[in-house]
């Protein structure tokens, strides 16, 4: 019975991720597609002339559209009309900060140039002794860190996401000293953030601790040697 249950955990750790890929895959396409097919003209629709319905049809469609959308965004006369969109939009009042929001979001994220999220860290919270893993959101100086310069120089955004889920969690300015960089990877990060620790390489765990371990001495009142990660790698 050891055996045949040691076989049956085995076989579902190998079949679970693939069954909730496969299932999210195939929701999203379903969700595209109840979007998009009911717009396409029925002569083109490949529903009406085949037996069966062809998955998919739709987000290739939308695909095809966001991209045309992109094509004629880029010259002038697709600007001229963007920005004349634009205009209508900020002429209504609760309409325009949304899009305002979402646009900043979407040109943020999507940006080959954008540095959101390229290093992991730790941070000393939510109290003394007890540390949480955070994402540098940016090391820019901006109007909230010259106001806060007064009090705590050189204070960078960094954001720390909650578990199971780390889309959400809370946006936080702290001085440089006291965020301690990781040699974790974004997704490495994630990985340990979702699976509430659960899932962290063995080599990591030693290399998280050593850390934790130095920063604690350096709070502490006697002065130690601080370990960096490159020291502990």
């Amino acid at each position: 019975m050891t055996r045949i249950r040691n076989y049956f955990l085995t076989g579902f750790i190998v079949t679970a991720p693939l069954a909730i890929t496969a299932y999210l895959a195939w929701s999203f396409i379903g969700w595209v597609d109840s979007w998009v097919k009911p717009y396409i003209p029925a002569r083109y629709n490949p529903d009406n002339y085949l037996p069966f319905a062809v998955p998919g049809f739709g987000l290739i469609v939308a695909i095809v559209l966001i991209t045309l959308v992109g094509f004629l965004t880029a010259n002038f006369i697709g600007r001229s009309i963007v920005r004349y969109g634009e205009y209508l939009l900020d002429r209504m009042p609760l309409v325009r900060s949304i899009y305002r929001g979402l646009k900043q979001i979407f040109e943020t994220i999507l940006s080959n140039q954008a540095e959101t999220f390229n290093k992991v860290a730790m941070i000393e919270y939510p109290r003394r002794g007890a540390w949480s893993i955070v994402f540098v959101s940016s090391e820019k100086q901006n109007q909230v860190t010259r106001m806060l310069d007064p009090k705590q120089k050189d204070s960078i955004a960094v954001f720390l996401p909650s578990t199971p889920n780390p889309t959400t969690g809370f946006l936080m300015y702290v001085p440089r000293e006291d965020v301690i960089e990781l040699s974790l990877s974004v997704e490495e990060a994630a990985k340990l953030v979702i699976s509430a620790g659960l899932v962290v390489p063995d080599e990591n765990q030693k290399r998280l601790a050593e850390m934790a371990a130095s920063a604690k001495r350096r709070k502490g009142a006697e002065p130690a040697e601080t370990v960096t990660p490159k020291d502990a790698a």
